[in-house]
């Protein structure tokens, strides 16, 4: 996940470098990014629904060799349409690994440490924002982007060693139908909770795409200043992701959920004034990367809750869920800056907030009024006989 996580944030730091090797302006090299994110957005369902028979270890080194051929395809790439390509590439190894890796984990452990096991995943996600994107946007400017794409493969291949060498075996699920494994679609339950990710990943993103932009007065364009508020909050997000799969496993994903999104929320209708020094962008960049971050583990949790034979199937349509949320954040950013200005951004970001907070109390109330069904069906027999 620390390589995954790596590959998708460092593009931000050789977009520039891209445009230039391949001739065309920054936009156009942005779309190596949203291939990417689409990619994976559409084939994590399709991947987890196709290859629910597939020993769980052997998908695993296979999104990483996908993954790693892809990443060296896009070093090699002579044209930005290559480039594309490789991109769409990568975005499948993704789809392969990530939602196979957060099933496995929380397959392998007891219900009561399902939380911690999937913080322990994500961490690689979070920790690669601190860290790796940081590294592969020094090696990309010491030498040239096409290194950085290399760097990116050589993590990759480092973690398929691993995944060969230390883990173990992972129990295969129970099969299942076609027919059940499509029915969570119609679920409102499923349905609610995806589009809390997408609700809120909108907004985190919405932010993060142009935090260059969102605090420019507090880093005086200084690009030092800018990547160490980076650091900070991928840092934060590590952190804070680590403390919230412990904090699930004791009182539950919507009191963990609402209190988050509050917090987040808050954070973004203050930006306006937090972001014009240094001093307060800093607390407002560790709040919001991480309870931003932390909310991917209830919602992990909460979508395993729900149907835990075939989490990854749901667990493949969180991860499209966020990546179309980080696709739509772009699109919202860049009209919000475009129609209204760069200081509506935070405003735009709380008003995504505010819909998954309203979107994850539905998700609430419709998986607490199935479970209570479920009981009294099950208790009912019980309490005739007892009675007779």
């Amino acid at each position: 996940m620390f390589a995954l996580g790596t590959d998708t944030f460092v593009m931000a730091g050789v977009l520039a470098q891209i445009a230039n090797t391949f001739h065309v302006g920054i936009g156009a090299a942005g779309q190596m990014t949203t291939v990417y994110a689409v990619s994976v957005a559409l084939l994590a369902p399709v991947v987890a629904a196709l290859a629910s028979h597939v020993n769980r270890k052997g998908l695993l080194l296979s999104g990483l060799a996908v993954f790693v051929v892809a990443n060296l395809c896009t070093a090699m790439a002579p044209s930005l349409a290559w480039a594309l390509a490789a991109r769409a590439l990568a975005g499948l190894g993704a789809a392969m690994f990530s939602p196979t890796a957060a099933g496995a984990a929380a397959s392998i452990v007891p219900p009561e440490r399902r939380g911690f096991a999937l913080s322990v995943v994500l961490a690689g996600m979070t920790i690669s924002t601190a860290v790796g994107a940081p590294i592969g946007t020094v090696i990309g400017g010491l030498g040239d982007w096409r290194w950085t794409m290399a760097f990116v493969a050589a993590l990759a291949g480092a973690s398929g060693i691993g995944v060969l060498a230390f883990l173990a075996h992972i129990p295969m699920l129970p099969p299942v139908s076609l027919a059940k494994r499509l029915a969570p679609l119609a679920d409102s339950r499923v349905g609610y909770t995806l589009s809390v990710s997408f609700l809120f990943f909108s907004a985190a993103f919405t932010v993060y795409t142009y935090f260059s932009v969102v605090f420019a007065r507090a880093t005086g364009g200084n690009p030092n200043l800018l990547a160490g508020l980076l650091v900070v909050w991928g840092a934060a997000g590590t952190v804070a992701n680590l403390m919230t799969g412990r904090l699930v496993d004791s009182i539950g994903s919507r009191k963990v959920l609402l209190a988050l999104m509050t917090i987040v929320l808050a954070d973004f209708l203050l930006l306006p004034l937090t972001s014009s020094s240094l001093w307060t962008a800093v607390p407002a960049i560790l709040i919001w990367g991480g309870c931003g971050w932390a909310v991917m583990v209830p919602q992990q949790h909460r979508l395993l809750s729900i149907a835990p034979p075939i989490a990854p199937l749901l667990l493949g349509l969180n991860n499209s869920a966020v990546s179309l949320g980080t696709t739509a954040a772009g699109i919202a950013g860049a009209l919000g800056v475009r129609f209204l200005g760069e200081g509506s951004l935070s405003a735009i970001a709380a008003t995504f907030v505010v819909a998954a907070m309203i979107a994850s109390e539905l998700a609430a109330k419709r998986i607490g009024s199935v479970d209570s069904k479920r009981a009294n069906f099950r208790s009912g027999p019980l309490r005739k006989q007892g009675g007779a």
